[in-house]
């Protein structure tokens, strides 16, 4: 693992508009005499990292907890409304995967348009077409319309156009949770090699055994906030330990 820095998280913060009443047009809230009522949820609150180049990083956390809008953030799908994140090298995001396919192309026509998206040429993703579908497993299917995909065969094709093109940068989200027991397996050992490759690695899961398995160090957030930041074993153990307290502590109220 490198001493470099592949993504630096600098007084992070995001905030949301949360609407009670939301006008559905500028005729409805004339009507009405009033605008739209929301309040700011504050997603993310002044986060500081540094994640080192060739480093597997997990995030960690309750729902609504800011991990992945922190990794939507990285992957410049969000911005912050404070601070700033600096990346280096090219990144691939797997988030909900196959969500940048288009239903009515085919399987094969959708890999080279996600190869466009990610600034590949035509020439480069067809180089490394024959391992996407190879490792999708839908061969039969490539040149079938996605919106005829199951779930199943929509994600196996979404993960293997993603990490076909050796990113520097792999943001991970859930992608542990999907697919059968045999896809997970055969994800979590994608992810090996190219760990060992020299990609940088950040992966949000709700999997904590597999965070302190898999990961170099990992981050808990809370609402918003970076409770703690260390070596995976450490962080994920003080991350059970407070959800065990709370939970004997819901029981006994």
């Amino acid at each position: 693992m490198s001493t470099e820095v592949a993504i630096r998280v600098e007084s992070v913060s995001k905030t949301f508009r949360q609407f009670s009443e939301r006008n559905q047009s500028l005729k409805s809230a004339a009507m009405r005499g009033r605008i739209s009522r929301y309040r700011e949820f504050t997603a993310l609150s002044d986060i500081t990292m540094d994640i080192k180049a060739g480093e597997s990083f997990g995030l960690i956390g309750g729902n609504g907890s800011g991990k992945s809008t922190l990794l939507k953030c990285m992957a410049r799908i969000l911005y912050p409304n404070h601070g700033q994140i600096t990346t280096v090298g090219n990144v691939s995001a797997l988030l909900e995967l196959g969500s940048g396919f288009h239903p009515e192309l085919t399987g094969r026509e959708n890999v080279f348009l996600n190869g466009a998206i990610q600034g590949l040429t035509r020439k480069k993703v067809a180089a490394v077409f024959d391992e996407i579908v190879d490792f999708s497993g839908i061969e039969p299917f490539i040149d079938e319309p996605v919106k005829n995909y199951s779930s199943g065969m929509y994600v196996r094709l979404g993960f293997a156009a993603a990490v076909a093109i050796r990113p520097d940068i792999l943001l991970a989200d859930e992608i542990l949770a999907v697919g059968d027991f045999e896809f997970q397996a055969k994800c979590l050992s994608r992810m090996n090699d190219l760990r060992k490759e020299g990609t940088t690695i950040v992966l949000v899961s709700h999997d904590i055994h597999k965070v302190s398995e898999f990961c170099d160090r990992a981050a808990w957030l809370n609402q918003g906030k970076l409770v703690a930041m260390g070596t995976a074993p450490d962080v994920t153990e003080r991350y059970l330990g407070a959800a065990e307290d709370a939970a004997r502590d819901a029981a006994g109220s």
